[in-house]
């Protein structure tokens, strides 16, 4: 690995130099876009879990899992700095602009590691903890430090941490994981690639210049093309799968149905693109929807639940 040099935190004079980072930039090392869809599909995992969980604990386990996410961002782009440098839509991160010092961005990650998992597992529960504790290690270490630099298959098995955050949710109510849990880590798991190739897709330069063995700069654009279109597929197949399992209703499986239907058709409008496109409309087309695509799938697990709730309550009441 080659980071930006730790001695930039010496001045001419030998001098010990302090970063003059602000709270933005801080924020910003916790990829709070990334953090924003880790909370969300925790929080969907926290409700869908049969059980019960007091509110005030519950907000801690998200708090908890948040932080724990952000920490992972933080190590990222403390061990990434050096490609980040390099690669246009990372150029502005803190650690690469300058902003923040190596050093400090990775005691920050790591304080911020042992303090979500620490006060997750007191707060509500050990296995949770000790998942969120795994999900940390596999984003850092596994996929960050050995996977990314050396396969082209670094997203599909890396992408198992960007997964687990519902899982963690769903361990915090009921301290483990069942089916149910497992299905909504496969939605996330199996939606990964077909979205990162996407972007991988019109992003190819950015990843070969810095040797980052991408799907498409190894195995090529058209086998990149095959390979997001049969994700989509079996993205678009365990969207519908909590309605077979009795997590949701068939209106839920309906409707993710229909969205699933459109992965599938933007995919293929991935595969049509001809030979040759430098603009790549529809991979960033793909790259878009797959955004919409997979807030929408765990928006309407939850409105499903809170409606087939509802709705159970009146009938009680009848």
């Amino acid at each position: 690995m080659t980071v930006v040099d730790n001695c930039e935190a010496l001045g001419m004079e030998g001098e010990l130099r302090l970063s003059e980072a602000g709270a933005r930039d801080y924020f910003a090392l916790l990829k709070p876009r990334v953090m924003s869809l880790v909370v969300f599909t925790a929080f969907a995992g926290l409700v869908l879990a049969p059980g019960h969980i007091h509110p005030v604990l519950g907000a801690i386990a998200i708090l908890c899992i948040a932080v724990g996410a952000g920490a992972s961002g933080a190590l990222n782009m403390w061990y990434d700095a050096d490609i980040d440098a390099v690669m246009s839509r990372t150029a502005r991160r803190p650690i690469p602009a300058g902003r923040i010092l190596p050093t400090e961005a990775l005691a920050f990650g790591l304080t911020l590691s042992v303090f979500s998992v620490a006060i997750l597992g007191l707060a509500v529960n050990w296995f949770a903890a000790g998942l969120l504790a795994f999900t940390i290690f596999f984003y850092a270490v596994v996929y960050t430090m050995w996977l990314k630099r050396s396969t082209p298959q670094n997203i599909v098995i890396g992408g198992a941490a960007g997964a687990f955050p519902p899982m963690v949710g769903w361990a915090c109510v009921t301290g483990g994981v069942s089916l149910d849990s497992i299905l909504l880590f496969l939605v996330i798991f199996l939606w990964t690639p077909a979205h990162f190739w996407a972007l991988a897709l019109f992003k190819m330069r950015d990843y070969g210049a810095v040797g980052v063995p991408m799907l498409p700069n190894v195995a090529g654009i058209p086998a990149t093309k095959r390979q997001i279109a049969l994700y989509a597929v079996l993205t678009a197949a365990a969207g519908v799968a909590p309605a077979f399992t009795g997590l949701s209703s068939p209106y839920y499986g309906a409707f993710a149905a229909v969205l699933g239907a459109g992965f599938v058709y933007y995919s293929i409008g991935v595969w049509r693109m001809p030979e040759g496109d430098e603009k790549m409309v529809p991979a960033k087309k793909l790259f878009g929807f797959s955004l919409v695509y997979l807030f929408a799938v765990f928006l309407a697990l939850l409105v499903d639940h809170y409606v087939v709730t509802f709705a159970t309550l009146l009938g009680g009441a009848n």
